[in-house]
């Protein structure tokens, strides 16, 4: 007897065990092709929007539109940027309604979005995705917008970007990066900046090695708690033959733990073919001893795999953080602790 035919014999749906449907899920939600974003350049008009948490100061809302013009872009700002309701910038609808216009607009070549937080999930049934497949143009953000991310890519095929908010820090890392990636259109080396400082050796942005090798995939991944929220909708991209990227902060390592056996039980884990978590900020245990390590979690669900994989990239809640293209195709060193772009991810 089938799975199906046994719950149906129980008097109970298949719906009521996500889990048992989840692979299904995955295999369903890949664009039969991937969609690539008109290019940036300076002068463009680009969107300020808010699609998941408020915003908690007005000053903010200056700060990133002064940076977004010292980048050299002219900003528009959402029609209902600086709304609240509750913890998020809105309703579900007034955050939809930006994000759709935002793209339906020809004067505005690029989506920001302001910051992350929580909310961006409630929206992803409202967007307008065949919209967004006749107007592709960058979006950029992270942590929350993880969702956005995966859903536009998993429903459009339209590579997006994983980088700093329009709140974030805007040093000279990013900025450098942002223009090699958008301006240059460079086929972007992504490669940990150390510096030792006072100290003997260098500690910050070391790279470990979890097993070493070379490899060639498109990128897909994002915040880690986000993305195995998805699991089991159809807002998740095809994790075949992919890089997966992850990163997380203020997780408890148990929390890891719970998040990567849910990528085990979807399947996603088992398809991939290389594997790069970047920084788990504030991720320290605070049971002490007896407590598994991130070690430990790498050492069984990734080791096992027998990928190239590393972990050390700067992705995530960090001020210097890479720019990444969801969906794009690039080759990863996990030796070096490396990855590269291998072709354009802009229309010509």
């Amino acid at each position: 007897m089938n799975k199906r035919n046994f719950l149906k014999s129980l008097g109970l749906s298949l719906s009521l065990f996500p889990i048992l449907g989840m692979q299904k899920a995955i295999k369903s939600t890949s664009p039969t092709q991937k969609l690539l974003p008109k290019p940036l350049q300076k002068g463009d008009t680009v969107g300020l929007i808010s699609p998941s948490a408020a915003t908690a100061e007005r000053i903010q809302f200056q700060l990133a539109k002064e940076a977004l013009e010292a980048l050299g872009f002219e900003v528009k700002m959402g029609e209902n940027l600086q709304n609240r309701r509750g913890h998020l910038a809105g309703s579900d609808a007034e955050r939809a309604h930006d994000l759709n216009s935002m793209f339906a607009d020809e004067e505005v070549k690029a989506v920001i979005c302001i910051r992350g937080g929580s909310g961006a999930a409630r929206i992803l049934p409202m967007i307008d995705y065949e919209n967004i497949k006749h107007n592709p143009k960058p979006i950029l953000g992270y942590s929350d917008i993880t969702a956005i991310h995966n859903a536009i890519f998993a429903k459009t095929g339209l590579i997006t970007f994983h980088g700093p908010n329009g709140t974030g820090s805007w040093n000279s890392f990013n900025v450098k990066q942002f223009e090699e990636v958008f301006f240059n259109q460079s086929l972007h080396k992504f490669e940990n900046e150390q510096e030792k400082g006072d100290e003997l050796i260098v500690k910050n942005n070391r790279i470990q090695t979890i097993t070493g090798g070379e490899v060639e995939g498109e990128l897909v991944g994002g915040n880690l708690t986000v993305l195995t929220a998805l699991a089991g909708t159809g807002y998740l991209p095809d994790f075949h033959n992919k890089i997966l990227f992850l990163e997380d902060i203020g997780e408890e390592p148990y929390k890891i733990d719970r998040m990567m056996s849910t990528l085990k039980l979807t399947g996603a884990l088992s398809q991939i073919k290389g594997f790069i978590f970047g920084q788990c900020t504030d991720c320290s245990p605070t049971g002490g001893y007896g407590t598994l390590t991130l070690d430990d979690i790498f050492d069984d669900y990734i080791k096992p795999l027998n990928i190239p994989a590393y972990r050390g990239a700067m992705i995530g809640h960090v001020p210097k953080q890479f720019i990444v293209p969801i969906g794009a195709r690039a080759k990863m060193n996990a030796d070096e602790g490396t990855f590269q772009l291998t072709e354009s991810i802009f229309q010509s």
